[in-house]
């Protein structure tokens, strides 16, 4: 059986053999925007920025290549952000005028339909694990990917918001809890949709849409309670192109960590046969937890060594003790020792599950809890 997994690993053709004329098409589509971005902007732009923008198209474009469903997505969000975007003729106010803009593509009501669609999605995964529906499932497949394209139009239309309201203002919209629980969401929900596709297997949706939710209750709440929707000028620690680096890496791994621990969830009551027969074989829990927290670990570490980087500029040293940093290395710590017990020492099974719903608690922690409790140099993402 080995011999013949690793034969037809060897006969599969490459992935350029693989590529078809909507790939080509993908791909030069996507270096035509980044040309013509840095046409527009190449002259405010220093090299590291120019290099970020070729890197984000290059790495957008093998995503692409590698996982198919992500090319229409993008194509999508991309000309939904740009009319989003035509609405406002240079002028703001228009968010609260203009049909599309108030009822569809300004930032905020992008993200209202993000949170809807989620919570929508959620209770739709949850009718078709209890009525054992395929249908739901597929529709609740449908409405999680349209989630995650208002959710990054919402985005990507901020972004061009901030600039509206002055040119010292803007940035990209990375900089505060509100906008990273987006960002957590949209990547969390993708992540998720890659595994379902890649098992075929609609009912962990169950339960991982549920610490989307989650997110988007906070969302919701820091939105009507803090009004944090409000764009604001960057603290002058943040005015730096390291943060278009850190943060979509570092929450790549928040939001693959966060997936192990649902999915660990769903394997603890397949072990325990609590809803018999609904949920996923056991085999494909274990196998999505272990490359959701192996994928997680790797952005988490190379987010780890940014961070460090920029806090050298920053701050004048890449390690300084502070209570973020610290946490970090714990969750870090967390789950180098959670991969190690599984590929090591071959360990299987219920702990791992407890452990990685265990370390959702940790990572959620340093995600939320050291803003909400303790002070430091990180303190201006305090809620």
């Amino acid at each position: 059986m080995e011999a013949e997994a690793t034969s037809n690993y060897y006969e599969r053709p490459s992935l350029l053999k693989t590529l078809n004329w909507f790939d080509w098409l993908f791909a030069a589509l996507l270096a035509g925007g980044g040309i013509y971005a840095l046409s527009l902007y190449g002259g405010v732009m220093d090299g590291y920025e120019k290099g970020i923008l070729i890197l984000i198209a290059v790495s957008f474009g093998a995503l692409g290549w590698f996982w198919k469903p992500l090319r229409p997505f993008m194509l999508a969000v991309g000309l939904l952000a740009l009319f989003g975007v035509a609405q406002y003729h240079g002028d703001l106010a228009r968010a609260n005028k203009a049909f599309f803009l108030k009822y569809l593509f300004s930032s905020q009501s992008s993200i209202m339909w993000m949170s809807a669609l989620f919570v929508m999605a959620t209770a739709g995964y949850w009718f078709g694990l209890v009525a054992r529906s395929d249908f739901a499932n597929r529709v609740s497949a449908a409405i999680t990917w349209c989630a995650a394209a208002m959710g990054t139009i919402g985005l990507l239309v901020r972004w061009y918001e901030s600039y509206l309201i002055s040119a010292d203002v803007g940035h990209i919209p990375l900089s505060n809890l509100y906008e990273v629980f987006i960002l957590f969401a949209i990547l969390t929900a993708l992540l998720y949709l890659y595994y379902e596709g890649r098992y075929q297997n609609r009912q962990m949706g169950a339960f991982v849409l549920p610490v989307i939710s989650a997110a988007v209750g906070f969302i919701l709440w820091y939105t009507f309670d803090r009004e944090a929707h409000h764009i604001q000028p960057l603290v002058p620690a943040l005015q730096s192109y390291w943060m278009k680096l850190h943060v979509p890496t570092n929450f790549v791994g928040y939001g693959a960590f966060a997936l192990a621990a649902m999915i660990g969830v769903a394997y603890l009551l397949a072990d325990k046969r609590i809803l018999a027969g609904r949920l996923p074989a056991k085999e494909i829990l274990d196998d999505v937890m272990y490359k959701a927290i192996a994928i997680g670990f790797a952005f988490f570490t190379v987010a780890t060594i940014l961070g460090a980087m920029w806090a050298a500029e920053a701050w004048g040293g890449y390690w300084s003790w502070d209570p973020k940093e610290t946490w970090a290395l714990i969750v870090w710590l967390n789950y180098a020792a959670w991969l190690h017990i599984r590929l090591v020492k071959g360990l299987r099974g219920p702990m791992l599950a407890w452990w990685a719903v265990i370390g959702l608690l940790v990572t959620a922690f340093a995600f939320v809890g050291v803003n909400m409790f303790l002070t430091g140099l990180h303190s201006y993402g305090t809620l």
